[in-house]
């Protein structure tokens, strides 16, 4: 885990100003303050520079010549600096809206805790903390509309939408293509790059099928299988998917270190309070405040048996993935007919789709060769 993180604006006439520390016993030496910004200054852009000075390893990410604004997060010797490049793209417009000193303070403890564990998310967490950010989650469901934008268009509409927000285009658009939503290419007669939708992203609660199908088979008491399998459709009954609720989701649930790693214990079985417990060693040091968020979720549900004993189940689980955007073909088309679009981008849009049906096609037969190999 890092050591720590500090806020830095740098002015031409004092020198380096500190915003904020976190933890406050934090020290970075001026010298290595300077020698940040002499890295900085050398590219001129925003983006981000790993250092190592002494026994100091150090990343930092600038926000730019018009803000200069340093977030430099101090790693332990062993920690590679370019594994949380991404984490800090993403806290840098939370900081950058709240330079206010006190705000500030308050709200860098759990940026900093969320940017710590950001190498070790694995895809789901990765995807979810991608649609936490409202900017990508905006360009996201324009592209879902539109399947083809050029970063200049895309740049201009976000200036207008968010005059006074932080935007690091380049980042957002390198970290959306990273993560295989989106595909970036220059096209005969456009100037400007132009971006395609690759993927399309899906959130929803889902049941959580195989504790439902046989309860009793992952460890729940036969007397409490009725009152389980009808609390799970008491839900389902009534749910409605919304925004709001996926956001909840990710934000309260996914993104949550200690919740997550009982999520995962809770989705191989039902438990108990003592089975919980366990997951001390793995981080989860607030086991009564990690069950009370399950349960106002309505993620989790309380069973007790005759004798007493509490079994914790899933009564909802939460799904957030990619799928193939087949609806982009009728976008395409449609653009086509009314003239609305350059046919060369069109024809790139559908070279991309068709790359990826054949990527995942690929990847479906690999997945069912390595299964008969294994039934075999």
């Amino acid at each position: 885990m890092p050591l720590g993180i500090e806020i830095m604006h740098w002015d031409e006439r004092i020198g380096a100003e500190v915003y904020c520390t976190y933890p406050d016993t934090l020290d970075i030496q001026e010298k290595t303050l300077m020698q940040l910004y002499s890295q900085h200054e050398f590219t001129g852009d925003s983006g981000m520079v790993s250092i190592m000075t002494g026994s100091t390893n150090i990343a930092s990410y600038y926000t730019g010549p018009e803000t200069a604004i340093y977030i430099i997060l101090v790693l332990k010797i062993e920690e590679d600096g370019d594994t949380f490049e991404e984490g800090l793209v993403e806290i840098s417009r939370q900081i950058m809206s709240n330079l206010d000193t006190e705000t500030l303070r308050s709200i860098l403890p759990p940026l900093f805790q969320r940017l710590s564990v950001y190498p070790s998310l694995n895809p789901e967490q990765k995807l979810a903390l991608i649609y936490s950010s409202e900017v990508k989650r905006m360009i996201l469901k324009r592209m879902h509309e539109e399947i083809i934008l050029t970063k200049s268009e895309l740049a201009i509409w976000l200036k207008d939408q968010h005059k006074d927000m932080f935007v690091d285009l380049d980042n957002i658009i390198t970290s959306l293509i990273k993560a295989n939503l989106v595909k970036s290419s220059s096209v005969k007669g456009i100037s400007s790059d132009v971006l395609f939708l690759a993927k399309d992203t899906m959130m929803i609660r889902k049941p959580p099928a195989n504790l439902f199908k046989d309860p009793v088979d992952h460890h729940l008491p036969e007397s409490l299988k009725a009152a389980y399998q009808g609390e799970v459709r008491g839900f389902f009954r009534n749910y409605k998917p919304s925004e709001d609720d996926n956001l909840l989701m990710i934000d309260r649930i996914i993104l949550n270190p200690q919740i997550y790693e009982v999520l995962k214990l809770l989705r191989e079985a039902f438990v108990t309070k003592n089975d919980i417990e366990k997951l001390r060693k793995k981080g989860v040091d607030d086991v009564d405040g990690v069950l009370r968020d399950l349960w106002q979720t309505k993620m989790m549900g309380v069973f007790k048996d005759a004798q007493e004993t509490e079994y914790y189940g899933l009564v909802s689980d939460f799904y957030i993935g990619t799928y193939y955007p087949r609806h982009a073909l009728n976008t395409i088309r449609h653009q086509y007919s009314h003239n609305v679009q350059n046919p060369n981008a069109l024809l790139k849009a559908i070279e991309i789709m068709r790359e990826e049906y054949r990527a995942i096609e690929k990847a479906k037969k690999k997945k069912e060769k390595k299964s008969e190999e294994i039934v075999v």
